[in-house]
């Protein structure tokens, strides 16, 4: 047992117990913060087996996000106004169906964003993200632009996720789940070659491995993972839009990889906590400081609206200066 798995044990404990006591003790929002945080922690945990450790930059990965929110949304969609079978509300029926479309699409965009490699790689992977959005925004039927509302969760035996703590709870199993499913494939013979491939993508080749197969796989069970993310946070925000699947939304799964640090396992994790906490404290705090201006000086200044700026530049000094993100830091303590 080192000092990091120690760290990462605690970690996990802390995210299983700290949202339900703040929900039982009156602070339902810190438990809904928790849950976006995990959902996408379960994102970006995805992201970080091509990028962390096959060395694939995917600016891209937030189309099987979406595809996996609107795999919930269309079928509970036309079961509300067309009124097909009760299955189009079952949780396994929406997972199942995210998790086909996304892997699918993975299959067919990465056979072909493998045959390219550095730059060329990003930018493809983006412009495959890019003609899914699009196509969404087209399609008037489920809201195009303006989104869809999902006016029924998925339907579980035994679970109910229209409670919070419920909802929480299921997130947080599938957030494991995946964290070991990873850490198992990245341990694995399969595992060793695709790090093999990063490192020297030649000299692998050159014993006898098709680099390209390994990738491949690796690329669609990262899309698959990021698909279930979709559905679960689907079912959180009981919204989806467009917005799910842009390339922003790219980079930010990307900033919370590198910010927790990539080829780790809890580094994902980290990056996605350090990343929504740090954008909900400097929102309310510039809207104190709006406050404090507007009661002092009679000056009324949206600051609020302008987060990102300061945002933005945390987050360069992090990647810039904090080398091997918040998992360096922990890394190098250690040694």
């Amino acid at each position: 047992m080192t000092r990091k798995t120690w760290i990462t044990l605690a970690a996990m404990v802390a995210l299983a117990v700290l949202p339900p006591v703040f929900y039982w003790t009156g602070n339902a929002f810190y438990l809904d913060l928790a849950t976006r945080l995990t959902i996408l922690a379960i994102a970006a945990v995805s992201l970080n087996l091509i990028l962390g450790y096959g060395g694939l930059i995917s600016f891209g990965h937030a189309a099987y996000l979406g595809l996996g929110a609107y795999a919930v949304g269309i079928p509970a969609y036309h079961w509300l106004y067309d009124g097909i079978g009760d299955w189009a509300t079952n949780g396994f029926v929406h997972i199942g169906l995210a998790v086909a479309i996304t892997s699918t699409f993975a299959l067919i965009t990465g056979a072909i964003c493998l045959r390219t490699r550095g730059v060329y790689f990003i930018m493809i992977t983006m412009a495959f993200a890019q003609m899914i959005y699009y196509l969404i925004v087209s399609i008037e039927t489920y809201g195009g632009d303006d989104g869809l509302v999902i006016d029924t969760r998925s339907e579980f035996p035994g679970l109910n996720l229209d409670k919070p703590l419920q909802l929480f709870g299921l997130a947080y199993v599938s957030l494991v789940v995946v964290m070991l499913l990873v850490n198992m494939i990245v341990n694995s013979r399969f595992g060793m070659v695709l790090q093999a491939a990063k490192g020297n993508n030649e000299r692998t080749v050159t014993l006898g491995f098709n680099t390209y197969i390994f990738q491949l796989v690796a690329y669609v069970i990262s899309g698959a993972i990021a698909g279930y993310a979709g559905a679960l946070l689907g079912n959180f925000t009981t919204f989806i839009s467009p917005e799910m699947m842009d390339w922003r939304t790219s980079g930010e799964l990307m900033f919370m990889v590198i910010l927790g640090g990539t080829a780790t396992i809890l580094g994902p994790v980290l990056g996605s906590a350090a990343f929504i906490l740090l954008e909900e404290i400097l929102v309310d705090s510039l809207t104190w400081v709006e406050h404090l201006l507007d009661g002092i000086l009679g000056m009324k200044i949206e600051l609020s609206n302008y987060w990102h700026l300061p945002f933005g530049l945390l987050l360069i000094i992090i990647v810039l200066y904090v080398r091997g993100g918040l998992m360096g830091l922990i890394n190098r303590k250690e040694d």
